[in-house]
This record gives C-alpha cells, structure tokens and sequence, in this order.
C-alpha cells in the first residue's frame, strides 16, 4: 500500500514534465545559418545601405526560397549579426524561421529597418566566436551549420582567429566568406595578397567550405544571392 501510495503521488510529477520536455525539444530545420556582415568603420554609408539592401532581398528572392522548399524539413533559422570591432558584435536580427514568402519578408523588413550599431575596426575572429555562441545556445536542430562572414577587410583584432576558427569546425560549423572587393573593382591585400586567399587560407573551414567575392563585374545582391541558394541547397 505504501510503494502504491508513493507511485501514485509520483504520477502527477511525471504527467506534468512530459509536455515540458516536448516544449524544449529543438525544432528539426535544414540549415542553421548566420548571416555575419562587416559593419565596421571601412564600410560607409552607401556601402551599409547596399549590404542591407542585398541580404533582404536575396532572403525573399524566389531562388532562395526554391532551395528552402527543397530540404527535407523546408525551413530554414536564420540569424543576421554585423561585427566591427571586437566589443562591438550585434545581433540585427534575432534567430527567426524562414520557409516561405511571408517569414522571408519579415526577416527582410526586420534587417532594413534596424539601426546601425556597430563601431570599430574587424574582428572577424569575435565574429565567429559570437556566431558560433549562437548556434550552439539557439532552440534549433539543423541538418548543417553554417557561419556566412562577409567583408572588406582582413582580421586585424581581437582573439586568435585560428582559435576561434578551430572551436567552430569543432562544433560541426562551416564557416564561408564573402569578400567585398574595394571601390574600382580591386580586392585589398594583407601580407601583400588579395583578400580572398586570407580568407581562404585563414577565415573559412569546414565540409565544402567556399569563398565568393563580389566586385563591379559580380555585384554584391547578386553574388550574396548566389551564395545563399548554394549554402541551403547545397550545390558544389
């Protein structure tokens, strides 16, 4: 009589944690993506505006929406992060599920409408430390992880880029780049080579890891729409 006594004071504790845990469960996506922009102080006004502008529209853009209807789970969490220096890394858009026009659109209004926050000079490396927070603490269980750094500028700052680097591949994380190449088409070197091979060499990593750069011949909304079909329906 006693053991049944127990049991059934137990029972309602049991019946009670059960939908709790179900409400905890993370929600099944294709990608977990994080857009992370250069915001710092090399990228002016016009620049920002364009970045922007090109993100919102690449994320309702049919292509990409297409790409989100063709995995297994047809949506996608996206969150979208600028990075100058390295006290200065925010979120502009919180983690938000996109799987059709409607939540494309609002993500899209939520990043054009948002202010300018960030100050200082690129720290790539607290760019992925961030991201890579973000995804391992998000409510989400995505099929790949991906950290999308896009840039004009090398990493200058900040903690050791190979490091932080190491911790996201670590995690399951593939990190891609998009450098941004300089007014008139040129891409700025470091260490006296173009942009894109340090990204090659130092920012990006992982399983199919890649980097686009876009210049006067390839523009920046086209390249960054490019780059998103391939990183959702990942294309070779």
């Amino acid at each position: 009589m006693l053991r049944l006594a127990v049991l059934c004071l137990l029972f309602p504790l049991v019946a009670l944690s059960a939908p709790v845990s179900a409400a905890w469960a993370a929600e099944k996506v294709d990608v977990e993506l994080v857009l992370a922009a250069d915001g710092s102080g090399s990228i002016d006004e016009d620049e920002f505006k364009l970045q922007r502008r090109g993100y919102a529209r690449a994320i309702a853009h049919q292509l990409v929406l297409n790409a989100i209807k063709g995995g297994e789970h047809q949506k996608i969490a996206v969150l979208y992060i600028e990075w100058g220096a390295p006290e200065s890394v925010e979120t502009i858009v919180d983690w938000a599920i996109v799987k059709d026009a409607a939540t494309a659109k609002a993500f899209a209004a939520k990043l054009v409408a948002a202010p300018r926050k960030v100050w200082g000079y690129n720290s790539i490396s607290a760019a992925i430390a961030k991201a890579t927070a973000e995804i391992k603490a998000n409510a989400f269980d995505g099929e790949r992880k991906i950290i999308d750094v896009s840039g004009d500028g090398p990493q200058m700052n900040g903690p050791p880029l190979p490091l932080v680097r190491a911790q996201a591949l670590a995690a399951g994380i593939t990190i891609n780049g998009l450098v941004i190449a300089a007014r008139g088409g040129l891409v700025r070197r470091v260490r006296g080579e173009p942009l894109d091979v340090h990204y090659r060499r130092d920012v990006i990593g992982g399983p199919g890891a890649f980097v686009m750069v876009a210049d006067e011949k390839t523009p920046f909304e086209s390249v960054i729409l490019q780059k998103l079909v391939r990183e959702i329906a990942l294309l070779k």
